[in-house]
């Protein structure tokens, strides 16, 4: 799920790593660097995002990460992987609150 929602974030542009964080926290995923950079490395040595070097006037060249075509269509995997997942859900405990 965390996979999801990073590729979700990354898909609505070219994005910073503490941004991310920033936008999972938003959601309420408390996230931390030391789980996030190990998540980023491993989708971009599977393909599914890249990185390019923006010089700030801060601080050091940031890595802004953005999604590829492979990212982008397994993310539309998983949307529909999501949406059965939300149905099923749904319906195995709607009926609960009726009872």
């Amino acid at each position: 799920i965390l996979e999801y929602c990073i590729l979700s974030i990354i898909a609505k542009g070219e994005i910073y790593a503490s941004d991310i964080i920033a936008e999972l926290k938003k959601a309420r995923l408390l996230v931390v660097e030391g789980t996030l950079y190990p998540l980023l490395t491993r989708l971009k040595n599977n393909g599914l995002l890249s990185y390019n070097w923006v010089e700030s006037t801060s601080g050091p060249p940031r890595k802004y990460y953005v999604l590829s075509d492979e990212g982008r269509k397994v993310l539309q995997q998983l949307d529909g992987t999501w949406k059965e997942l939300a149905f099923a859900i749904e319906t195995a405990i709607g009926d609960r609150n009726n009872k």
